[in-house]
């Protein structure tokens, strides 16, 4: 099974590390990580660079396509673009085409989620009818083929959910206990419901916008 993790400049790392880590050990798995060109690509910050085994007219027929989120996803969404003109010709091929975070925009962005439910970062989850998709607050949202996840760290269930739906319950299961996936944060603040108000002012002063902001 060919696993193929894009890359685009400024993408958020965890989106690609966290899915990487589980789904790279699927019996049978290659994973491919593809860019417009070959070589290495800076994540949101440019500290981290992750290394593009391939180009995207290299990887013509991939069975499981991931495209992660980030602040990079702006310059990703053009319909002629380089990205969206690849995943539109490789997506009759897959049997899987999935996103962690805002590359669910992509995904919209090249049409696949027309009149379909799909998730993204919260703070981006707004976009998504823009490009005709269906906003939905699960943490993972399945739709078909069409697999997305909400932000960052739930790419890690989305990539359990993708396991047992290719290796079975119990293989996903084995990955799970072998990557030691047992979250037991200390701050019950991960999504905007649970969060106080001083704590998404400081999310606001921090980060700025998910789409065009950027880091300090």
């Amino acid at each position: 099974m060919q696993i193929v993790v894009v890359l685009y400049p400024r993408f958020t790392a965890l989106d690609i590390a966290g899915p990487y880590d589980v789904l790279g050990r699927l019996p049978g798995a290659e994973v491919v990580f593809v860019a417009e060109e070959r070589g290495l690509v800076p994540n949101e910050n440019g500290e981290l660079s992750f290394l593009a085994t391939a180009s995207f007219d290299e990887v013509t027929h991939p069975d499981l396509v991931l495209v992660p989120g980030g602040p990079g996803t702006k310059e990703q969404l053009a319909p002629d673009g380089p990205l969206v003109r690849w995943l539109r010709a490789v997506d009759p091929h897959t049997t899987w085409t999935t996103s962690v975070c805002s590359g669910s925009l992509v995904l919209a962005a090249a049409g696949f989620l027309k009149g379909s439910p799909a998730t993204s970062h919260w703070k981006v989850t707004g976009l998504l009818p823009l490009f005709g998709a269906e906003p939905a607050s699960e943490r993972v949202v399945e739709a078909g083929k069409y697999i997305t996840a909400a932000g960052v760290s739930s790419g890690i269930d989305m990539a359990l959910t993708l396991a047992g739906r290719i290796a079975g319950d119990t293989d996903a299961q084995a990955i799970q206990l072998a990557v030691e996936y047992d979250p037991q944060p200390p701050y019950d603040a991960g999504s905007p419901a649970k969060a106080a108000p001083e704590v998404h002012a400081a999310f606001t002063a921090r980060e700025g916008a998910l789409i065009g902001g950027e880091r300090d």
